[in-house]
């Protein structure tokens, strides 16, 4: 096993451009897969479990809470400490060996990839380190009024003159829009992969800037964060060792070949190095041994990349905190820095290097459980079972003052993209979003009600001089509960602010009503109308805040207000699945409705802004709608085409990309057969922008068949490769503008062909 490894890393990490590291990256995967010291940790409760995560977190390998154990890497030492708090260890077979299969596959596909890669070999949804900061560069290149690429400083082998990368951020603001005079704009600082292994990361907060940017114009929350507030995001904080784990290496340091040298436990712990707190537990929270996962580095600050982010973060904010542990930063300073870990699900705050609540601890904890409610994870103040110490929240708290947070995603350093497209993006998303929102006064505005679900009764355009009615909720109850626990207040009041916020000079607040005449709930519907009186033609911004009863105002939602001189065009929304449609009007006349009328194009006919409809049979129909009002009328139409769900069969020869079956229904289930043994059907259809693609292969119980999914290049995006009679399952996201061609695959693998003994089922949809 060992050759056979040892060709295959030497041929892959040649072939994708890492040849400058081959020579000793082979043997560090064997190194990888020699090692034995994994073992299963059954943990007496969960609470315990958790607090395990934090203070192991560099020896942690996988969490299976539901089952009762956790994995870990461990030496003697801490196998001891373990087992001192009731842990039972007994060797990890079962992961050993996974591991082992998975370190093979990747180094076999990074071959297959060959040097232009631009994800992690078996990890489609994960861009390289070349391409995160590609992709970064072309997001400036679009958007150079909004993002700038900066370089913060140089990773440990670029100092070495052997190979390395520049410490990149990417700083996000508008710059033709000032702060106020004598006055900087709140910054939001997010760094992520300072932990190589940890491949959620920085894809994730990479996404997050592109929501920000080619939200800025569309999506008024989005606009409104740029305009008036900075985000810094340094993607990848460990490039070097990053690199390490993009070959499957479980590596988590820097590549310090000082210490440690020429093994798979090279370098320092850069989230164990940082200066304020470095090694203040006296040696519980960070390890004096150089091979140690959580080697804390010779001295404080001693690697060039910790350097870099201290300098960076100290340039961002002033030093708002005193230098004793008790002095608390005032509760008006402004500043949030996110760093970014996977994983273990938490949600951490400071400290950690004590049980102490932090000075400001109770308004961490506020926004704390304001981010877990949003992932679902666990809320807590980062001590485990024992601390932790020289953590990246030492300069930006520890130091500053600005309000520090730790994120642990996910359940894996090697998270699946499936996970991490259907829970870590959906879950983070709107808590990243959520700090930029907040981070003009952290300690302060959490702890006030949210606005959700802003919108228009009519569509959000209005005639010069005419009003728009707004609707929101308003609700204090938005706070992950599961570690201790948040006060929540009746709603009091709530107000609207038309382009100017109430920080720039000459903000006028706008009285909104509950809607139902009275605050007096935790939740509470919102409304108020506003006029259009005095603005210009355009767009304009409306931002909405609400007050609970402890007199706390929460952040600002935001939604676009148009003014437009003539009537906004009346336009149809159609959203059609298979036979079944849903129509909507959108624009049109604005003041008092009266009616709308449609035709639907089969002969009947329905009334309503929002109508369901669903035709007899497949077809092209032209759908008209009539709005009548006191302001006169107007009409549109649109054609629509629906098409059968249904059932199709397999048709030969699709043995190939060139010869693949064309699939037009969605849903659509495909009763295939694998003719004999070898065999391959191919099929074809488009994934439309926005959509997720799911396809589901079934076979019959005594066979292996095998699922893939490719672009339109014949580039493998998805793979599912499971045991006989086993289903195989895959998702995509397109995120592009337009649709895409795709070809799934069904190969046969093992077991039974024919009529009698080789027949599947093939589901997709979008």
């Amino acid at each position: 096993m060992k050759r056979t490894l040892t060709a295959l890393a030497l041929a892959a990490l040649s072939s994708t451009g890492l040849h400058a590291h081959s020579a000793d990256t082979a043997e560090l995967l064997q190194q990888e897969m020699a090692n034995r010291n994994v073992f299963k940790a059954w943990f007496p409760n969960r609470q315990l479990a958790r607090r395990a995560a934090i203070s192991l977190h560099g020896q942690l390998l996988e969490s299976r809470l539901d089952e009762g154990y956790q994995v870990f890497e461990l030496d003697p030492i801490d196998q001891s400490r373990l087992r001192a708090f009731g842990f039972r260890l007994e060797v990890a077979e079962d992961f050993i060996r996974d591991r082992n299969s998975r370190l093979l596959r990747m180094q076999k596909e990074a071959l297959a990839a060959g040097p232009e890669a631009r994800s992690i070999p078996s990890y489609t949804c994960y861009e390289t380190v070349e391409e995160t900061f590609t992709q970064a560069q072309a997001l400036v290149a679009a958007k150079p009024q909004l993002a700038t690429w900066l370089d913060a400083g140089n990773s440990w082998q670029k100092n070495q003159g052997s190979g390395g990368y520049d410490l990149q951020v990417l700083k996000l603001t508008n710059s033709a829009v000032a702060a106020p005079p004598g006055q900087s704009k709140p910054k939001l600082f997010i760094n992520s992969a300072i932990h190589a292994r940890e491949y959620a990361t920085a894809p994730l907060v990479l996404e997050f800037a592109r929501q920000l940017l080619n939200g800025h114009g569309v999506d008024a929350d989005a606009t409104w964060v740029l305009d008036h507030h900075e985000v810094h995001l340094m993607l990848h904080a460990n490039p070097d060792g990053r690199k390490r784990a993009e070959t499957g290496l479980s590596w988590r340091k820097n590549t310090n070949n000082a210490h440690c040298a020429n093994t798979n436990t090279r370098g320092v712990d850069l989230n164990r190095n940082f200066s304020q707190s470095w090694n203040s537990t006296g040696g519980e929270g960070s390890s004096g041994s150089a091979c140690s996962l959580t080697y804390r580095g010779p001295s404080a600050g001693s690697e060039p990349e910790t350097q870099a982010i201290e300098a960076y973060v100290r340039s961002l904010w002033p030093d708002r905190r005193g230098p004793n542990p008790g002095d608390a930063a005032p509760a008006d300073t402004s500043g949030i820095h996110l760093d970014i870990h996977s994983f273990s699900q938490l949600v951490l705050w400071p400290w950690g290097a004590t049980n102490a609540p932090a000075p400001n601890g109770a308004a961490l904890a506020t926004l704390g459980r304001r981010f877990a409610w949003f992932n679902g994870y666990t809320p807590m103040q980062s001590i485990g079972l024992y601390p932790t110490d020289g953590t990246s929240d030492a300069v930006s708290y520890g130091e500053l003052g600005v309000a520090a947070y730790t994120f642990e995603l996910g359940t894996a350093f090697f998270e699946s993209c499936a996970n991490f497209t259907n829970s870590i993006k959906p879950g983070n998303l709107p808590a990243l979003m959520y700090a930029a929102k907040v981070v003009r006064t952290p300690y302060l505005t959490p702890g006030g009600p949210e606005v959700t679900g802003l919108s228009w009764v009519n569509g959000g355009v209005v005639a010069p001089g005419g009003s728009a009615k707004l609707m929101a909720s308003a609700t204090d109850l938005r706070f992950n509960q599961s570690e201790g626990a948040e006060a929540t207040q009746a709603i009091a009041g709530a107000e609207a602010y038309i382009n100017t916020p109430p920080w720039l000079p000459g903000a006028t607040p706008i009285a909104l009503q509950a809607a139902d005449g009275q605050f007096d709930s935790s939740t509470e519907a919102l409304t108020g109308t506003l006029s259009s009186r005095g603005l210009p033609s355009g767009k304009h911004l409306v931002y909405v805040r609400a007050r609970d009863a402890s007199g706390s105002w929460g952040p600002f939602s935001a939604q676009f207000l148009e003014v437009s001189a003539a009537p906004a065009p009346l336009r149809i929304g159609a959203q059609c699945s298979a036979l079944q449609c849903s129509f909507k009007a959108t624009g049109g006349l604005s003041g008092a409705l009266s009616s709308y009328s449609w035709r639907l194009g089969d002969g009947r006919s329905a009334s309503g802004q929002q109508i369901g409809h669903l035709y007899a049979q497949a077809g092209t129909y032209l759908v008209e709608l009539t709005q009548r009002s006191g302001a006169g009328t107007q009409t549109a139409s649109r054609q629509v085409t629906v098409q059968n769900s249904g059932t199709v069969t397999e048709a030969e020869p699709n043995n190939s990309l060139a010869s693949a079956q064309a699939l037009s229904f969605n849903p659509v289930r495909v009763n295939g057969l694998m003719d004999a043994s070898g065999d391959q059907d191919w099929f074809t259809l488009q994934h439309e922008p926005g959509k997720t693609l799911s396809v589901l292969m079934q076979p019959n119980a005594s066979s292996d068949y095998d699922l893939y999914v490719y672009d339109a290049n014949g580039v493998e995006l998805a793979r599912s490769e499971n045991g006989s009679g086993a289903a195989d399952s895959v998702s995509l996201v397109n995120s592009g503008a337009f649709s895409a061609r795709r070809y799934v695959r069904v190969l046969y693998y093992s077991g039974g062909t024919g009529a009698a003994n080789g027949r599947y089922t093939l589901d997709i949809g979008q």
